[in-house]
């Protein structure tokens, strides 16, 4: 009985802590900001890039979205770069795209703040933050491709390296766009949530995917692809805002803050 009553308490907070964030709202934003703005800062940063990143990001896009499919051979496309990509880019080009990236990462923090219920930081503070995580999330998209192969040992290491990097990668992304104010080990559970999470379900992804982006390419055309990737995007965000909001709730459960310590808020 009390353990039902301590289900159904735990069920209500999160339920609350999920519409307080608004998962939906935002992980439509994110959604929008990656392929609005990332995306061609990845573009950018693929079209200078020495053949053998390119190559990298290409494996690694192929990983995350499917071997096959309109996308799989667009992403072959922008990542194809060439000694003449800084001239037909333009360095102003090059600049606005890396800059204007910086926008999915201002929702980024935006929505790790809205999670733990802390303002907005200064501008000051985080700027530098914002530049950091994506020359990092670069590197680490560039490796998913190697990571899965777990570098030549097969896959099933290989998906228990992407867990791993993956729980890291959400646990470093709280703790840097936060500034650093929320201790490490409260953060760990939306880490553990989101970067399993995500792991699954790209894994999940790959197998209806690729059929999608091929039957809505062939019925609306290319603009049907677009439509399909953005659904996967918001999906994906919904899995990583949600992961993100429980974890806060799980991190204020007493039996977690007894490990993670007295300053966990």
């Amino acid at each position: 009985m009390a353990l039902a009553e301590a289900a159904r308490s735990f069920a209500a907070r999160v339920g609350r802590q999920l519409v307080r964030v608004t998962v939906l709202d935002m992980s439509t934003r994110l959604a929008a900001q990656a392929f609005l703005a990332a995306l061609p800062m990845l573009i950018a940063v693929a079209s200078i890039c020495p053949a053998p990143v390119r190559h990298e990001m290409r494996r690694s896009l192929h990983t995350l979205i499917g071997a096959s499919g309109p996308v799989a051979a667009d992403a072959d496309v922008l990542t194809r770069g060439g000694d003449g990509s800084l001239y037909h880019w333009g360095a102003v080009g090059m600049l606005v795209a890396l800059v204007s990236a910086t926008s999915f990462t201002r929702a980024l923090q935006r929505m790790c703040e809205r999670a733990w219920e802390l303002p907005r930081s200064a501008v000051r503070y985080v700027a530098w933050r914002w530049a950091l995580w994506l020359v990092v999330w670069i590197a680490v998209l560039v490796l998913q491709g190697s990571l899965h192969r777990a570098f030549g040992a097969g896959t099933g290491l290989g998906v228990v390296l992407q867990v791993v990097e993956s729980v890291l990668m959400w646990w470093w992304t709280q703790h840097l766009l936060l500034a650093g104010r929320v201790p490490w080990l409260p953060l760990l559970p939306g880490a553990l949530l989101a970067g399993a999470g995500v792991v699954a379900f790209c894994a999940a992804s790959g197998l209806w995917l690729p059929r999608a982006l091929r039957v809505s390419e062939q019925r609306y055309g290319p603009l049907g692809a677009v439509f399909t990737l953005l659904s996967w995007l918001i999906v994906f965000f919904t899995v990583v805002v949600a992961g993100v909001a429980i974890g806060r709730v799980l991190a204020q459960e007493e039996y977690i803050r007894r490990w993670t310590g007295p300053d966990a808020p």
